[in-house]
């Protein structure tokens, strides 16, 4: 995983070097934890993930916005959004240099 984007396939394959299952059982398991995860978002559930962060589903009012080009003004939709919060482990580690 040496690439700035980090693939589905690149986890795949070190869940397989790591944990020693099959690249099938690999992929039908990083699957799974994704689905598990969206429908959880899906119903508005916190996702907690232990020293990594936590996935949260905040609801965003209507407001006016502006067109960025023209200057002319713009209604934004009411919606709901899905925000990370990363672990304070998490922050660490990836502040280190």
């Amino acid at each position: 995983m040496s690439n700035a984007t980090v693939t589905r396939a690149e986890v795949t394959d070190a869940i397989v070097r790591e944990v020693g299952v099959t690249r099938q059982e690999s992929s039908d398991l990083l699957d799974r934890t994704l689905e598990l995860i969206g429908a959880a978002l899906e119903h508005e559930e916190e996702v907690k993930l232990a020293r990594f962060g936590n996935f949260v589903v905040r609801s965003k009012s209507a407001r006016e916005g502006r067109n960025p080009k023209t200057g002319e003004e713009a209604p934004i939709a009411a919606r709901r959004v899905v925000t990370f919060r990363p672990s304070p482990m998490l922050k660490a580690l990836v502040g280190r240099d």
